[in-house]
C-alpha cells in the first residue's frame, strides 16, 4: 500500500484528503491512501518520514512551502527559481531516503489565470509574500505581467497595505489573494484593500478555496469584477501532484 498525504498547520480547511480519496475510489486505485499530517513545526518532519516507511509523496501547504526546502535532497528547476515547493516525492533505495521537491502550484495558477487574464492583465497586485505568492509572481511574469507584492510589513520591493492608494489600485488589472485571510473558519474576513476602488476592469483571484466564494471575491463581484475561485487551482495542482508522484524520475 502506497501512502500519500499533506503536511502543514492547520489542516482543517484542506480538501486534499477528500479530493484524493474520491479520486482513488473513482479510478479504482486500491493500493493508495491519502492522509493529513498536521505538524506545527518542521522539526517534526524527519520523524514523520522515518516512522512512515510506506510514504511515497506529500503535498505541502501553509506555512512550510519555503522552509521545507531545507529538508530535501533534490529540487526541480522551477522550485529553484521560485524558492518554494508544494510537492515532495519520496524514494527509498539501499537503506537511504531521497526527497525531491516540486511545484505543482504553478500549473494550477496558470490553468486558472490563462482563460480569464491572459492578454487582459498587465500588472498584478499579489497579496501576501509566502510560498504561494512566489509561485503566483513567477507565473504571472511568465505571462508577461508585472508583479507588485504586498505584505503587512513593508520592505524593499514589497508594499504595505497602507501603501495601496487609489493610483495603484486603478493601475492594476489583476489582484491575487495568496494569504489565508478569509479561509475557513474565519470566513468573514478579507484582505485590507479599498474595495470601493474596484471596477469591472479588475480581475480578482483567490487561492483560498474553502469557502469557494470568499468575502474577497464577494466584494469584487458586487463591484463588477471578474472573479476566479481557488477550486480550479486546487484540482489542477492536485492532478499534477499525482503525475509527479508516478513519474519514474526523481
Amino acid at each position: 500500500m502506497r501512502k500519500f498525504g499533506l503536511i502543514g498547520f492547520p489542516l482543517g480547511h484542506s480538501f486534499s484528503q477528500k479530493y484524493f480519496t474520491e479520486k482513488f475510489s473513482r479510478e479504482k486505485i486500491t493500493d493508495c491512501t491519502y492522509e493529513n499530517f498536521p505538524i506545527r513545526s518542521l522539526d517534526e518532519f524527519p520523524d514523520l518520514i522515518r516512522k512512515n516507511r510506506d510514504l511515497y509523496g506529500l503535498n505541502v501547504t501553509i506555512p512550510f512551502k519555503s522552509d521545507i526546502l531545507k529538508y530535501v535532497n533534490i529540487t526541480e528547476d522551477i522550485v529553484d527559481q521560485i524558492g518554494a515547493a508544494n510537492v515532495l516525492k519520496i524514494k527509498r533505495e539501499n537503506g537511504k531516503t531521497y526527497i525531491s521537491a516540486h511545484n505543482s502550484d504553478v500549473y494550477g495558477i496558470r490553468d486558472s489565470l490563462i482563460p480569464c487574464a491572459k492578454g487582459k492583465a498587465h500588472i498584478a497586485l499579489i497579496l501576501g509574500t509566502g510560498g504561494s505568492s512566489k509561485a503566483v509572481a513567477w507565473t504571472v511574469k511568465k505571462m508577461g505581467c508585472e508583479a507588485i507584492m504586498v505584505s503587512r510589513t513593508s520592505r524593499p520591493g514589497v508594499l504595505n497595505y497602507k501603501d495601496l492608494n487609489p493610483d495603484i489600485l486603478e493601475t492594476v488589472q489583476l489582484i491575487v489573494n495568496t494569504t489565508p485571510v478569509g479561509m475557513f473558519p474565519d470566513i468573514g474576513s478579507k484582505p485590507d484593500i479599498d474595495y470601493n476602488l474596484l471596477t469591472s476592469r479588475h480581475i480578482l483571484f483567490d487561492l483560498v478555496y474553502n469557502p469557494e466564494m470568499t468575502e474577497f471575491l464577494k466584494m469584487g463581484k458586487e463591484r463588477g469584477c471578474k472573479i476566479i475561485t481557488g477550486m480550479k487551482m486546487l484540482r489542477s495542482q492536485a492532478d499534477r501532484s499525482w503525475e509527479i508522484w508516478n513519474e519514474d524520475n526523481y
